[in-house]
């Protein structure tokens, strides 16, 4: 038995519906009716990692992060591949430059889209405590 099941439908064109148990995600691949599937990667990617720094965070005695937000940019290649994707993470709590390296060092242990992603596409990582 799988441990995820998903199902995509495209009735025309190149726009299509993912059912992700019981949510609804759509996709364009010309980005007209909904992100493209190279955005929805980055944003996923973002996604895992937030919550895997929070965890990071709370391994390392930082409970109370506040509010965290990540910025994400990306760049294609000519094919409109990936090429690099970047992440400035920006942290309420006032934490200094090498306890944040810390928690981004273990973030990028938990989080599965980092694990899942070839090595030279993982994220470019900048960290900015004391943001909010």
């Amino acid at each position: 038995m799988s441990d995820i099941r998903t199902s995509t439908v495209s009735d025309e064109g190149f726009a299509s519906s993912s059912q992700v148990g019981e949510f609804e995600l759509g996709i364009d691949a010309t980005g007209e009716t909904g992100p493209d599937p190279n955005a929805v990667l980055v944003a996923d990617y973002a996604a895992c990692f937030l919550p895997a720094f929070r965890v990071g965070a709370q391994q390392r005695d930082h409970d109370d992060l506040g509010k965290v937000q990540i910025d994400a940019d990306a760049d294609l290649d000519d094919d409109d591949d990936l090429e690099a994707i970047r992440f400035d993470i920006h942290v309420e709590a006032d934490l200094d430059g090498g306890t944040l390296a810390e928690i981004v060092e273990r973030a990028e242990d938990i989080c599965h889209v980092h694990s899942a992603l070839r090595p030279e596409l993982r994220a470019e990582i900048a960290t900015h405590g004391d943001a909010f």
